[in-house]
């Protein structure tokens, strides 16, 4: 259970030591003085260290300290979520068209560019099983169509008859593909040429999970 952080009057404890709103040590102070001291800079004085002796204690802007804690808190969230596995298939057999495997293709870089890792399945059907090499040449591609933005993590692992690689977002090149997405869009709409909205993430799950049933539902 997190612990409760003491601000202005619930700081019972004197003295304190002190650590001004710039960073700078005042030393150890009585708390009434140290109040005092906030409260005449229009600011809060935050138990940041109960633990030492003295307590350690800042004057700062608490609203805004509670901000950034949340805010920074959000992006661990999401942090913590870019570790998901997105798994995309590559139809129901290795007969799957160019214009499919596009489509594959533009799902797995949307999950990729918001920090998802990727696994690509590539399914053999019947007989089909005996041409491996084509199978695992889709998922070549698939690999070589997204290194601008990925790396391969996994090489093709087997499962019965099926075999998937697993790409994870490489940062460096997906920070540069955004940059020059957003160069792009902004020479577009200088231009006043109409931009493309991007379809919600959610929508490119749902089209992703619509595949997999209907791969499903062919067997």
């Amino acid at each position: 259970m997190p612990q409760r952080i003491r601000v202005n009057m619930m700081i019972r404890i004197t003295p304190i030591r002190l650590i001004g709103p710039e960073n700078e040590q005042i030393g150890v102070v009585e708390t009434s003085e140290a109040l005092r001291r906030a409260q005449e800079l229009g600011l809060d004085l935050v138990e940041i260290s109960p633990d030492a002796r003295p307590p350690v204690c800042k004057i700062m802007d608490y609203g805004k300290y509670k901000y950034e804690m949340s805010l920074e808190a959000r992006q661990r969230r999401a942090h913590s979520k870019s570790s998901e596995l997105k798994e995309v298939r590559l139809g129901r057999s290795i007969k799957i068209g160019d214009h499919d495997v596009k489509i594959r293709v533009d799902q797995s870089r949307r999950f990729l560019l918001e920090g998802h890792k990727v696994m690509v399945t590539q399914r053999f059907r019947g007989r089909e099983i005996a041409h491996k090499d084509l199978g695992l040449a889709k998922l070549k591609d698939v690999a070589d169509a997204l290194a601008d933005v990925a790396k391969v993590e996994q090489t093709p692992r087997w499962m019965g008859k099926q075999a998937s690689i697993i790409l994870a977002p490489d940062r460096p090149k997906v920070e540069a593909f955004k940059r020059k997405m957003e160069k792009e869009k902004a020479e577009k709409l200088a231009r006043g040429e109409k931009v493309e909205e991007e379809k919600p993430l959610e929508q490119v799950e749902a089209e992703v999970a619509a595949q997999a049933q209907d791969d499903a539902d062919e067997d």
